[in-house]
């Protein structure tokens, strides 16, 4: 359990910090950001707002996307990654594809090679 907390910790606290530099990159105050008790919001006006929270008991981090709706990411050592089980797709390059198509610019979140994060 300690090791998915440092991971999923880690991958939050990335996720926060990019799209902060995101949201200030685009400079709307009709964006907003939020990180709170495992709970990371970002409401993006009208285009929806996406939900991304730790779920400690299944060891995942869940994600409720405007888009794409909910799913489900669990650690993939293999690939160091959280990766939804149905489709094999990593969380980070479903919310840069989607940020992207919705911001207008090319969006990096850098959520790959997670464990290099820990500390």
């Amino acid at each position: 359990m300690d090791r998915y907390h440092a991971l999923s910790d880690a991958t939050m606290s990335t996720l926060l910090e990019r799209l902060e530099e995101q949201l200030d990159r685009v400079g709307s105050d009709e964006f907003e950001v939020d990180y709170h008790s495992g709970v990371l919001t970002l409401n993006l006006g009208s285009n929806g707002t996406y939900v991304i929270n730790k779920q400690p008991p299944n060891k995942q981090i869940w994600l409720s996307s405007p888009i794409s709706g909910p799913k489900r990411y669990d650690y993939v050592p293999a690939t160091d990654d959280w990766r939804y089980s149905r489709d094999g797709e990593g969380i980070g390059v479903l919310m840069e594809r989607e940020l992207s198509h919705m911001l207008g610019r090319d969006v990096k979140l850098g959520l790959e090679r997670v464990s290099e994060a820990v500390q």
